[in-house]
């Protein structure tokens, strides 16, 4: 059985190895939050290049739309196969999937609605 922070860090590797094969980039940094029935996963640094010109380059609701668009599009393509991976780590059903992307910060988060809170051993304090 796995510690909370073990289920945490195996997401974030699991997430941040979509991105990459999804994507085509990775996060700069990502991190995972189970609390309760919810794991939470902000992501920064995502926007690729390519993006990040999208945004600066067209009017501002039209480019942050467009991408919003896009990336929305891409997660509902990418669900099954998000869904499945979340529940093989954390042990327990995923009942939806929740995202959203910030064109200024370049942050997104990714919100997971659990069937019930995990079980996991506590871990040892240091």
């Amino acid at each position: 059985m796995k510690t909370q922070g073990e289920i945490e860090a195996a997401v974030c590797e699991g997430i941040s190895r979509f991105q990459q094969e999804y994507m085509g980039r990775g996060p700069k940094d990502i991190r995972a939050y189970l609390i309760g029935d919810l794991l939470v996963v902000r992501l920064r640094g995502v926007l690729t290049a390519a993006e990040q010109q999208l945004v600066k380059a067209l009017p501002t609701d039209k480019g942050r739309g467009l991408l919003k668009q896009v990336r929305t599009q891409l997660m509902e393509t990418a669900r099954p196969a998000l869904e499945a991976m979340v529940q093989d780590m954390v042990g327990v059903k995923v009942m939806s999937l929740h995202h959203d992307i910030s064109t200024v910060t370049g942050e997104e988060v990714v919100l997971f609605t659990l069937a019930s809170p995990p079980v996991f051993r506590e871990g040892k304090r240091t």
